[in-house]
């Protein structure tokens, strides 16, 4: 966490424009930059700059947004439950789907089925998200009608309205997850298909349904664990394009708009959020596997 502020920081002030002019507007003089400067603390030396944020971040204090003119940490908190709320709802289709794909290309692996899996898992995998998000507001949103093309309900307000303005941004991003979900378990179900006991379980005329759920499958658990994990992380911090077309008012949109703005502040809360969501989820991957293989309870 220490690295991804210190990361954090020096590229944020290594970005062309200053966020004085900005703020002053295109009609200041140069009086009142250098006074809003003076103000923000901007013209101190890096160094010191650096040192100020990292013992305020020690006290729990992000800052002040510099555009918003509240706390960097309120104007998260604000956003955080749609960035949520969108990467829940993309995972929730990239698991089953992906795993199921992932399942079905193994069993029949080098047949027309796996190769039209891994065809649909590489157009998954390949093809631009924004791309895809486009046309699919085009064709749901503007030539359907069946989903509405931005904006966000909240769920208190209405599950089916919360749900509905989630639909289509979650399963843009769940396309590229589910392709790599896929390609991952199907990786880890080859595997532990062609080991001993899963020959062995099929001479003793186990039925080819139990073998697949009970044997194989529980095995390659770790592995989908592992690759769950990784892609919930990448959904919470990968989903900055969607809600930038989606016009989602998430931590990705605001990350944008800070970026724009050159708001040092918010900006740099924003990733320490997003690398503290991605350290977090590993620990509890860590955590999962104690309940998912008894090797390492034993251990």
């Amino acid at each position: 966490m220490f690295i991804v502020a210190l990361l954090t920081f020096l590229l944020m002030h290594m970005l062309p424009g200053d966020p004085a002019t900005i703020i002053a507007g295109d009609m200041a003089d140069q009086a009142a930059i250098d006074q809003i400067r003076r103000d923000l603390g901007l013209d101190q030396p890096v160094l010191k700059q650096l040192w100020l944020w990292i013992v305020n971040l020690l006290q729990g204090d992000f800052g002040r947004s510099l555009m918003l003119n509240q706390p960097v940490s309120e104007a998260v908190a604000q956003r955080l439950p749609v960035t949520l709320s969108l990467a829940l709802v993309a995972f929730v289709m990239t698991i089953p789907i992906g795993i199921a794909l992932g399942v079905v290309a193994a069993v029949w692996r080098d047949t027309w089925v796996d190769s039209a899996v891994m065809v649909l898992a590489m157009v998954g995998v390949s093809v631009p998200n924004f791309w895809i998000a486009i046309l699919s507001v085009i064709l749901f949103s503007v030539t359907l009608g069946w989903l509405p093309s931005a904006g966000y309900v909240p769920l208190s307000a209405s599950f089916t309205g919360w749900l509905a303005s989630l639909a289509q941004p979650a399963a843009v991003l769940a396309l590229f997850q589910i392709g790599y979900l896929a390609r991952m378990t199907r990786s880890a179900m080859l595997d532990v298909l062609d080991q001993d006991y899963i020959r062995t379980a099929r001479a003793k005329g186990v039925s080819p349904r139990k073998t697949i759920m009970k044997h194989a499958f529980r095995n390659t658990l770790m592995q989908v664990v592992t690759v769950g994990g990784y892609i919930f992380s990448l959904l919470i911090g990968g989903s900055v394009v969607i809600e930038q077309i989606f016009a989602l008012p998430g931590i990705g949109r605001l990350l944008v708009q800070a970026i724009m703005a050159r708001d040092y502040p918010v900006v740099q809360g924003s990733l320490l959020l997003l690398g503290f969501a991605f350290v977090f989820v590993n620990i509890v991957i860590d955590l999962i596997y104690a309940a998912v293989d008894p090797r390492v309870r034993y251990d």
